[in-house]
């Protein structure tokens, strides 16, 4: 009779498969900021990761990369009202119009840059995230950066791996909770869902 196994101090950490270099072509790509929210980033905030303000120079470099080489923006929000049943799990976030709602001031979206509300961890449930990557957009390749890593960021890049879309995410782009979490979410994304994972936003360039 087997033993399951039960996870004590020391867990090995499977290697991650880190790219040196990533070229995207620009004309059938987008980059998705995952809730960079004042709740998640900022001082003061009900539920802030660690790490998260640490990556906006980061985001800022991919983001100005990626409007120059006129890639498609897209940010997830979450939004949560009264009486949500997620604060069940988590404290009180991102209630719908407060200043924790709010994407952090450095990552402001621009007129024409996509804002996808969602109330739930994934960037593609219930959201119209899919519509405009895969039939406006015409978008194969998903460049995903953000917070909180093993959450939202793997939830999203998870329901983008199932459709088929290619998923790259730069490390020093995203922020966990954990330091295990943030290696389990690079490489459940690298592995499971075929994506590519690099160390730092400045490996991925469009052409």
């Amino acid at each position: 009779m087997s033993v399951p196994f039960i996870p004590g101090k020391n867990v090995e950490v499977p290697e991650i498969d880190f790219q040196a270099r990533i070229s995207l072509p620009g004309a059938n790509s987008a980059l998705i900021v995952v809730d960079m929210q004042n709740d998640f980033v900022k001082e003061g905030g009900t539920l802030v990761v660690p790490d998260a303000q640490a990556t906006i120079p980061n985001i800022q470099q991919l983001l100005t990369k990626a409007r120059g080489a006129g890639v498609h923006v897209a940010y997830t929000q979450d939004t949560h009202f009264d009486n949500d049943p997620e604060w069940a799990i988590w404290p009180e976030h991102c209630h719908h119009a407060t200043w924790g709602w709010q994407i952090v001031e450095e990552l402001a979206p621009q007129h024409d840059d996509l804002i996808c509300q969602k109330s739930r961890y994934d960037g593609f449930y219930g959201t119209w995230l899919d519509h405009f990557l895969g039939s406006v957009w015409k978008v194969e390749n998903l460049v995903i950066v953000g917070t909180v890593s093993s959450i939202c960021v793997l939830h999203t890049a998870a329901s983008a791996g199932l459709r088929w879309y290619n998923v790259v995410v730069p490390a020093n782009g995203t922020s966990a909770l954990t330091e295990f979490d943030q290696a389990l979410a690079l490489r459940q994304i690298s592995w499971l869902y075929t994506g590519k994972v690099c160390r730092s936003a400045a490996d991925i360039q469009f052409v």
